[in-house]
């Protein structure tokens, strides 16, 4: 319990202002789980889900006490959505590598997939912001919907095996960083400025890694009897 009260009150002092300890820690959880990712590693799932918690709990800030810091529902909505979603990518990742494979194997989205994926992220956005407003979400509210939406849609994509969600994360990254740096999330504005290369990096190791990728070999005689 003294633990769990320190890290919910300790504070890093920055010049003359303080960042939460476990605002610092979430992210270092968050960055571990992307270089896991990266490295198509099943654990990659439950150490960003010990991160997500951590973080749900600093952009909630008006009911953990936090009274200077801004609430940012889709932030924290986000966290919540990440850690239902790595649910699913945990099982999905452990159930293909039970069955004698890699956790994932990178694969390109179909262009159909492609549209749905360009589609969801405009429509969510437009849905999301009147909701988030009305809830009292911090401005400009149409970035904190779109880095809500987008990262629902990168977490999904990178379960499915999906090249492209790195490029998703790219997207959040862009209109996230000046919205964190606003609300004064200096920690996590400065972790998503180091996200945003590491997913360009990530996007060009998967897609090395699915260009690498053999082709499957028939190693069973076929059968003559078989008209062709």
């Amino acid at each position: 319990m003294d633990f769990l009260r320190w890290l919910f009150d300790a504070q890093v002092p920055v010049g003359s202002s303080s960042l939460l300890v476990r605002e610092v820690v979430g992210n270092i959880f968050g960055l571990l789980s992307a270089l896991g990712g990266m490295r198509r590693k099943v654990w990659a799932w439950p150490v960003g889900i010990i991160g997500n918690a951590l973080l749900l709990t600093v952009f909630l800030g008006s009911l953990f006490g936090d009274a200077d810091s801004a609430t940012l529902l889709g932030q924290a909505g986000r966290q919540i959505m990440f850690i239902a979603v790595s649910v699913y990518g945990w099982r999905r990742w452990q159930q293909s590598k039970n069955g004698g494979g890699t956790a994932v194997t990178p694969q390109w989205a179909s262009g159909t997939e492609r549209l749905g994926l360009v589609a969801a992220l405009l429509i969510g956005t437009v849905a999301l912001t009147p909701v988030f407003a009305r809830l009292g979400s911090y401005e400009p509210v149409w970035a904190d919907a779109w880095t809500f939406v987008g990262s629902l849609l990168a977490t999904y994509g990178m379960a499915k095996g999906w090249v492209e969600f790195w490029l998703i994360w790219v997207a959040v990254d862009i209109v996230g960083v000046p919205l964190l740096f606003s609300a004064g999330y200096y920690a996590t504005a400065f972790m998503y400025v180091f996200y945003g290369i590491f997913t360009l990096i990530g996007f060009f190791v998967w897609a090395k890694a699915k260009k690498d990728e053999k082709p499957e070999v028939e190693t069973v005689m076929p059968d003559p009897r078989v008209v062709r």
